[in-house]
């Protein structure tokens, strides 16, 4: 049931999305004027009507809807890249995971979600812009209970003594492996996301002083391809999302 304070989405019969958490106001949109206090007591999946007639399906948001409506800063990790990192990695609830390079938070919203509330996420993000609006979108999709930001650099040391994986959206992530030998627990996953061929070149030359605590490493890119459907024909959309980032993947040993 909702209750009041929970966040929703809202769905207009044109399919157009709105997050808004449920109090006892009007929420206005083009197509009339929703009073969000009825939706208090109600299932999700309830139809609401605005004052002109326009039915909203009220549903639980999933963590890409909240992703798709936070504040953004720098670039983010596609969802197509957090599936991969979760999925090879196999990070499940209640894992420990650091994450370093938050960004806008959205790869931390992603971890976030896939540790569950047993689990716990910490992220380092150096800039404090950054920092700010990773934390704002921590508060929005509710994960205040297994996110732990930290305004400072990776590159610095690992305060934690221990954690299952290690995920790292930075520049320089051969920087950490001094670091990670020591936390890394052995079967878990050190995962850097590097856009340059250059950046994984470097990450492997580093990596040769490592190469005894970890197995053989794997890389990987995702392309995404978008299908178009009609009636008569199925062909491949004209645009698709392509290279975003190299992702590695070491286990320790």
């Amino acid at each position: 049931m909702i209750s009041e304070g929970d966040r929703v989405l809202l769905i207009d019969p044109r399919g157009k999305r709105y997050l808004v958490r449920v109090r006892r106001e009007k929420f206005h949109t083009d197509l009339g004027i929703v009073d969000l206090g009825e939706l208090i007591g109600k299932p999700y999946g309830t139809k609401i009507e605005s004052h002109r007639g326009a039915k909203f399906t009220v549903l639980r948001p999933s963590v890409n809807d909240i992703i798709a409506k936070m504040k953004r800063g720098p670039q983010i990790v596609h969802p197509k890249d957090a599936g991969i990192i979760i999925t090879y990695a196999g990070i499940s609830p209640g894992d420990t995971v650091i994450e370093a390079g938050a960004g806008s938070g959205a790869l931390t919203l992603f971890l976030a979600n896939a540790v569950g509330p047993s689990g716990l996420v910490i992220s380092y993000e150096v800039r404090k812009d950054f920092y700010r609006i990773a934390l704002e979108n921590v508060k929005l999709a509710g994960f205040s209970d297994r996110v732990i930001l930290k305004n400072k650099s990776i590159y610095d040391g690992i305060e934690e003594e221990s954690a299952d994986h290690i995920v790292l959206d930075l520049p320089q992530p051969e920087n950490v492996l001094p670091h990670a030998v020591d936390v890394l627990k052995p079967g878990g996953y050190f995962v850097a996301y590097t856009p340059c061929t250059n950046q994984v070149h470097r990450f492997f030359r580093a990596l040769e002083e490592y190469k005894e605590y970890f197995m053989r490493p794997k890389v990987v890119e995702v392309l995404l391809r978008e299908q178009e459907v009609k009636r008569d024909c199925m062909r491949p959309k004209t645009t698709m999302l392509s290279h975003t980032g190299y992702i590695t993947f070491l286990r320790k040993l």
